[in-house]
């Protein structure tokens, strides 16, 4: 990047020849509002203002999924409504801070709930959020799947964030999100092992009853193809459930792996062809143990309010 700003004249200094904020936001492309303290706090920059490659990439990947997040925020809170947001596997709450601190913060109104099974992580956080005076922020030791019933928590929340939540903690999240009765959810699934296992258990069985399970005959291939139906059923069991599913990529693949983003709205319209297909997915692919475990859904009667 140029030493010159976009009118051609070079960055400003302080009196000691040190960027100045505004320098800084120009060179690493911050949202207007954000807080260089915050970003120093949570290590993301250097005390000098300087991000590294790691951090650039940790920094990208937030940014770009709050790009999904604020506009679902900014129109659920039309009319002055606080919002409640639960971001589910926190780790060190970088997702949260920046939402507080680029939304939250402005509205002087709404929650957010961080939620972490490691201790010493959610000691950090709630001690970073004291002294920022961030006071709606709450940090939660405590898996995704007890802080559904913690009485901790608000009976509904708004919005569900998941990023890169392991195997389990996303449909864990999706569980909440709907016993939340959540308008939204955004999740970035991470290390799905759970129905690759399945698929490893049942492959000899496979094999012989159908040449689909050439797909997953290579360890590799189970790993990937777990993912994959994974992911898929996730999405059939929310459109099920009433919401629309949008999927995409986070940022490119030179920053993450683990980059499908999921993007659900609560519509209300159940659709029967969803959990038609969820249901006979989980037959095809010899996971039916998982109808009851993870995507607990009943077909729509015809004529039912709401079906599709």
């Amino acid at each position: 990047m140029s030493r010159h700003d976009k009118a051609g004249k070079p960055p400003a200094k302080t009196a000691g020849g040190k960027p100045t904020p505004q320098d800084i936001a120009t060179q690493l492309e911050l949202k207007p509002g954000q807080s260089i303290e915050l970003l120093k706090a949570l290590h993301i920059l250097t005390r000098d203002g300087k991000l590294n490659q790691d951090s650039r990439r940790k920094l990208k990947q937030v940014y770009h999924l709050y790009q999904f997040i604020e506009p679902i925020l900014q129109e659920l809170g039309q009319g002055g409504q606080a919002l409640t947001l639960a971001d589910h596997g926190a780790g060190k709450s970088y997702l949260g801070f920046i939402l507080y601190d680029l939304y939250f913060k402005a509205q002087a109104q709404g929650h957010i709930y961080g939620i972490e099974t490691r201790a010493p992580l959610v000691e950090a956080s709630q001690k970073l959020a004291a002294e920022l005076g961030f006071a709606r922020m709450h940090f939660l030791n405590m898996s995704v799947a007890e802080s559904t019933r913690a009485d901790a928590m608000p009976e509904r929340f708004d919005v569900v964030t998941a990023l890169h939540a392991c195997d389990t903690a996303t449909d864990d999240a999706i569980a909440f999100g709907l016993e939340k009765k959540a308008k939204a959810m955004v999740l970035v699934p991470c290390c799905q092992a759970e129905v690759a296992a399945c698929l490893r258990q049942t492959k000899a069985l496979s094999l012989s009853r159908t040449p689909l399970a050439e797909l997953w005959r290579h360890p590799i291939h189970t790993r990937e193809m777990g993912s994959q139906i994974t992911n898929v059923l996730r999405c059939l069991y929310l459109e099920a459930c009433g919401y629309q599913v949008t999927v995409t990529e986070l940022v490119g693949w030179e920053h993450s792996m683990k980059n499908e983003l999921i993007v659900a709205r609560y519509t209300g319209h159940k659709k029967r062809s969803a959990a038609e297909r969820l249901q006979q997915l989980l037959a095809e692919f010899g996971l039916e143990t998982l109808a009851q475990q993870r995507f607990k859904v009943a077909l729509p009667k015809s004529g039912d309010a709401g079906e599709v």
